[in-house]
């Protein structure tokens, strides 16, 4: 059950960041898998209101595997017993304050997921587990138990004048139609490809312009990252 959880606490974790991803982006790049489909058409169909919607079921879902995971990852000594691997009081009592499991299961259990989710989203939305959690988190967001988020989301809406991305930039449909798609051939980023700070000199901290100051090679190796992020 615990493993059942941890997968199901990961699996909500990376569809966040699947749907996220895949929010901009135009149907005709969205895939052609079944689920993918089925999915994209109760997120961002109708109203618009699914995608939050999921987000107050998905921390319900959370919320509620979590009380049973923490139960399993905390650890209690009873008096006179001895302690986990014959480990020091003191390692003992690291491993009683929970810290560890909270670590083990910040890492298994939602990190992991979520860079899987961010390099691969296509494949998450065309998993059929996507869709079923899918329908599971709107339905514990149509129980009603967190309805207050709406209304709190209103309140702050109305107050600072949010508005949908749609109103300034448009949909992804309507931006590729106008040719305002991202150039990606001019963004040199990732490995190999430093970008360069703005003013990254002028506001360096005050040890490193003491450093490129003192030792001339620092400062052209500084130079030399600025020029290869420029080309």
């Amino acid at each position: 059950i615990f493993f059942i959880l941890m997968s199901v606490v990961g699996m909500l974790e990376g569809m966040q960041i699947a749907f996220f991803a895949v929010a901009k982006v135009p149907d005709s790049e969205r895939g052609e898998a079944k689920f993918a489909k089925m999915t994209c058409d109760i997120l961002f169909g109708g109203t618009g209101n699914n995608l939050p919607g999921f987000m107050i079921g998905r921390q319900l879902c959370v919320v509620s595997c979590m009380f049973f995971i923490a139960r399993v990852t905390s650890v209690s000594i009873p008096e006179g017993e001895s302690n986990i691997f014959g480990v020091s009081d003191g390692l003992q009592e690291f491993f009683n304050t929970g810290l560890l499991g909270a670590v083990i299961t910040t890492i298994v259990g939602s990190i992991t997921w979520q860079l899987v989710a961010a390099a691969f989203p296509l494949a998450f939305l065309g998993n059929p587990i996507t869709y079923i959690l899918l329908r599971i988190c709107l339905l514990l967001e149509a129980s009603g138990i967190c309805s207050g988020a709406w209304v709190i989301a209103a309140v702050l809406k109305k107050i600072i004048g949010y508005q949908r991305d749609e109103i300034y930039i448009g949909t992804a449909d309507e931006r590729a139609k106008m040719d305002m798609a991202d150039a990606d051939d001019m963004v040199f980023v990732g490995p190999g490809h430093p970008v360069k700070l703005p003013g990254f000199g002028e506001s360096a901290p005050q040890a490193l312009k003491d450093l490129m100051k003192e030792d001339v090679e620092s400062s052209q190796f500084v130079a030399s990252i600025f020029g290869e992020a420029q080309k």
